[in-house]
């Protein structure tokens, strides 16, 4: 099983170990990418602060993440599962698992970055700020960039089992499962059902949906579970107390789309 995450905005600030070593991250076929990135985020920041916070999307408030991208080759490192914060690794909480969960998770995690394309959760990485929606001066639209280096290394990374896709539209776009791959893999909405004069109301959620998806993605590592295709996933999931909602695709290369439904929302 390999699960697709989005990264977070906010994140822990660089550890104390050694400074990034871009050929030790997983997924070396990005590597050429990753560099060119990198790059020029730090070029750009290295210059005229109002423009690289103009092309970061940073306010006033955030100009010290100009002055972090800068330092980037230089800053401390810690594992990219401790330098993602926010609702969904909260609900996540990778340092809680055990160690039979947490080597699975090793495994199967696969978190997506406008920098580095994609990272596993022991890959050594400096705090930075640079989302997929980003257009950089010299290489563009960073979503639209990183679909041909994905193209090559996705496929390879989903292996023939399972893909839980549970990436924000954002980050999506930088990657789209196609033929047999699309067939085996499934994304997640999370719908709130509430009951108002005796009728049923859903409504899609945002901030707790975040908190869902993390919920699922430890749900299942804690379980050990390993559901070979989307049908076998949503049979776990059941068998884990969600509620789940699935409808087998009309027709081959299109992926599964689940519905988690709950009553609660925390």
């Amino acid at each position: 099983m390999l699960v697709l995450l989005p990264p977070s905005e906010g994140k822990a600030a660089s550890g104390r170990g050694a400074p990034l070593k871009p050929e030790a991250l997983s997924l070396p076929a990005l590597a050429g990418a990753r560099a060119a990135v990198l790059d020029e985020l730090v070029e750009l920041c290295r210059g005229d602060e109002g423009k690289a916070r103009d092309v970061l999307g940073l306010s006033e408030g955030l100009r010290g993440e100009v002055a972090k991208n800068a330092g980037l080759r230089t800053a401390g490192t810690r594992p990219a599962g401790e330098i993602y914060t926010g609702v969904l690794y909260d609900a996540l909480g990778l340092a809680a698992l055990d160690a039979s969960a947490r080597r699975r998770a090793r495994k199967s995690l696969l978190v997506f970055s406008g920098l580095w394309g994609a990272v596993r959760i022991d890959d050594r990485i400096p705090s930075y700020r640079c989302s997929m929606g980003v257009r950089l001066p010299g290489l563009g639209a960073l979503a639209a960039y990183w679909r041909a280096p994905m193209a090559s290394a996705l496929p390879e990374a989903a292996g023939s089992g399972l893909v839980l896709d549970l990436r924000s539209s954002a980050y999506a776009a930088a990657w789209r499962p196609k033929g047999e791959v699309a067939d085996r893999t499934a994304t997640v909405r999370v719908l709130h059902s509430q009951t108002v004069d005796g009728v049923e109301k859903r409504s899609v959620v945002s901030h707790f949906n975040k908190a869902t998806k993390g919920r699922i993605v430890r749900s299942l590592l804690e379980a050990g579970a390993a559901p070979k295709g989307p049908g076998e996933l949503v049979e776990a999931l059941r068998d884990l107390g969600y509620a789940v909602e699935a409808e087998a695709p009309g027709k081959p290369g299109k992926v599964w789309a689940l519905d988690v439904v709950v009553t609660e929302i925390h």
